[in-house]
C-alpha cells in the first residue's frame, strides 16, 4: 500500500513509518516542516494536517494515518486543538475524495476507555493529572469520529501505558474497555502498539469504531 503519515516527526509517527516500510509499503511522511531523510521506501513531503486536501489529491494514497500529537513542551502551551483540527480537516477531505478515499486511521488516546462500570479511565484517581487536558481532546476526536458514517476510519487507543520498547509482534486488542493482565497493569511498548495498527490497515477489523490495543 501506499500509506501516507502525518505526524511522522513524533515518537509513534516515526515507528508507524518504520513498521510500514518494513513490511514493503511505500510512505508518504508528512512533517511540519522538510527534514532530509535517507530511508529507502519513505519519500519525506512538508504539510499541514490542518489542510490536507491539496497534499492528499497529489499524493493519492491508499491509507492515512493520523499521528499527529500535541507536543508538549511547546512554548506558549501544548496544541490540544490538533487532535479535533486533525480529525475535522482529515474527514472533509477524504469526503471530497468520494467512494475512493483512503481509510483514516487514527493514533487515538487510552483517557476515554472504560475502567469500570459508568467509569472512564481519565476519572480514575491513578490517571495523571499532567495528561487530563489531552486526553480530553482526543476523547472530543472519537466523538466526532463516531457520527461521521460516510469516510472509511478506525480510532486506535493504546493501553493506559505507552512507552519506547521492544518489538514483539504478540498484542490482544479491545473496543472501548481498558486491556489489564493478570496483575491489573495496562501496558503497550510503541513498537507494538505500531505493528498492531499495520496489521489493521493490511487486515481491516475495526472500519467505524475503535479499537484497543495491549500487550
Amino acid at each position: 500500500m501506499k500509506v501516507m503519515v502525518f505526524g511522522a516527526g513524533g515518537a509513534i509517527g516515526r515507528r508507524i513509518v518504520n513498521e510500514a516500510v518494513d513490511r514493503g509499503h511505500e510512505v508518504i511522511a508528512v512533517h511540519r516542516t522538510q527534514p532530509d531523510t535517507s530511508r529507502a521506501g519513505v519519500t519525506v513531503v512538508a504539510g499541514d494536517v490542518r489542510d490536507p486536501a491539496a497534499l492528499l489529491e497529489r499524493e493519492q494514497p491508499d491509507a492515512v494515518v493520523s499521528a499527529v500529537g500535541a507536543a508538549a513542551g511547546t512554548a506558549p502551551s501544548p496544541d490540544y486543538a490538533v487532535y479535533l483540527d486533525a480529525a475535522q480537516a482529515l474527514v472533509e477531505s477524504l469526503r471530497s475524495l468520494g467512494d475512493q478515499a483512503p481509510r483514516l486511521v487514527a493514533v487515538g488516546g487510552a483517557g476515554s476507555l472504560n475502567a469500570g462500570p459508568g467509569l472512564k479511565l481519565i476519572d480514575t484517581p491513578q490517571f495523571p493529572a499532567q495528561f487530563r487536558d489531552e486526553a480530553l481532546a482526543q476523547a472530543r476526536a472519537l466523538d466526532f469520529y463516531r457520527g461521521v458514517s460516510d469516510v472509511r476510519w478506525t480510532y486506535v487507543s493504546p493501553a493506559a501505558l505507552i512507552e519506547p520498547g521492544t518489538r514483539t509482534g504478540r498484542y490482544r486488542t479491545g473496543t472501548d474497555d481498558l486491556l489489564v493482565d493478570e496483575h491489573g497493569h495496562s501496558h503497550i511498548s510503541m513498537e507494538d502498539y505500531s505493528a498492531a495498527l499495520i496489521d489493521e490497515l493490511e487486515q481491516p477489523q475495526a472500519i467505524g469504531r475503535r479499537m484497543t490495543v495491549a500487550s
